[in-house]
């Protein structure tokens, strides 16, 4: 699906969460769609705060715009903003949940929660849909559904799922050999884990908070 395009060779998904962001939201797509922001390792473990910024880290292959908070009509005005800016810079978006504004707004590209994607009208077509699975069985359900990637999770701790022990890397090796379709892990990755996700067959990875909280002042994870 995606080839990375940084000095890493690992192709990254930024899933958005402008509750995490630090400053104006908009002006921080325009920075990760821009490639200003890279995040590289700073030699920590898996599942801690192993990134910083730096010139030739991981950078955003493309953007998926996760704010399932919104009502459909908020999501709506803001996907169509969020588009503009990547559309500006070349970067892939990927909307989410709500396919029929993606519809209206004419984005082809898609991911959604696996029940949604199970219950999708018939007559909405993407040229990429993407779901969400937390089971080799729900890997296996994607598949049959016609997904085109998945995302697999969450693979280590994090804050996101707060108390909820991480799933772990064989959890990703065991989907990768389930689905004979791209496998993304989620949850908990960042510059320092992600090859480490990437031994285990996964097609790419997933990262939020990097790119959500990092600093341009301090390039550290606070």
């Amino acid at each position: 699906m995606l080839t990375g395009q940084d000095g890493t060779g690992i192709p990254c998904l930024c899933v958005t969460n402008r509750k995490l962001c630090r400053g104006d939201f908009l002006e921080r797509i325009r920075r990760i769609a821009g490639r200003e922001i890279s995040l590289k390792s700073s030699g920590k473990a898996a599942g801690g705060s192993g990134w910083e910024t730096g010139e030739t880290g991981m950078t955003a292959d493309a953007i998926v715009l996760r704010e399932k908070d919104l009502t459909e009509e908020e999501y709506f005005f803001l996907a169509e903003k969020v588009l503009n800016i990547c559309g500006d810079f070349a970067m892939p978006c990927i909307l989410h949940t709500f396919y029929r504004a993606a519809k209206q707004l004419g984005c082809r590209r898609i991911h959604l929660p696996l029940d949604v994607f199970g219950q999708m009208e018939p007559d909405v077509s993407f040229d990429v849909i993407g779901t969400s699975v937390h089971s080799v069985e729900q890997a296996r359900q994607a598949v049959l559904l016609g997904a085109g990637y998945v995302t697999a999770g969450h693979v280590f701790a994090t804050d996101c799922k707060k108390g909820l022990p991480g799933r772990g890397l064989p959890f990703v090796r065991e989907v990768v050999h389930a689905a004979d379709i791209p496998v993304y892990g989620i949850g908990g990755i960042n510059a320092a884990n992600a090859p480490s996700v990437m031994k285990e067959g996964a097609s790419g990875v997933c990262i939020m908070s990097g790119f959500m909280r990092e600093t341009s002042n301090t390039g550290k994870d606070a």
